[in-house]
């Protein structure tokens, strides 16, 4: 069995994003693991948030691509992460706010399958 992706989007996250990418060029999602916007994941023109060594790619979302720290993948890493919009403000810094439309993570467990596909994948690497 192939890894399935530890991250995606909805059609409304990619139709949202690409409103973004159109105004602002490429950007980088960053999923938060609580403070100041909760647990949002937020969106920053590339080269605006340093990525450190304590950030885990996950992968991409309409060729954008999504981090996550590694403390919160830690706790994160047996579900897949999907990129959903809802009505809303977006996180004061996030490129969604003030568009009426707001990113939010929903996520899923991965099935026992699926573990151990992403296991052999990360061996791999």
């Amino acid at each position: 069995m192939e890894a399935p992706p530890r991250v995606g989007a909805t059609a409304a996250a990619l139709t949202l994003l690409a409103e973004i990418v159109a105004d602002h060029g490429p950007v980088i999602f960053h999923q938060s693991g609580g403070c100041c916007d909760g647990s949002s994941p937020m969106c920053y023109p590339e080269g605006d948030l340093l990525i450190g060594d304590q950030d885990v790619r996950l992968g991409e979302v309409g060729g954008m691509p999504v981090y996550i720290g590694r403390q919160q993948f830690a706790l994160w890493e047996h579900t897949q992460l999907m990129l959903d919009v809802v009505p809303g403000r977006g996180g004061m810094f996030s490129l969604d706010n003030g568009r009426e439309q707001r990113f939010l993570t929903r996520s899923r467990t991965f099935d026992a399958q699926e573990l151990v596909a992403l296991g052999d994948a990360d061996a791999s690497r």
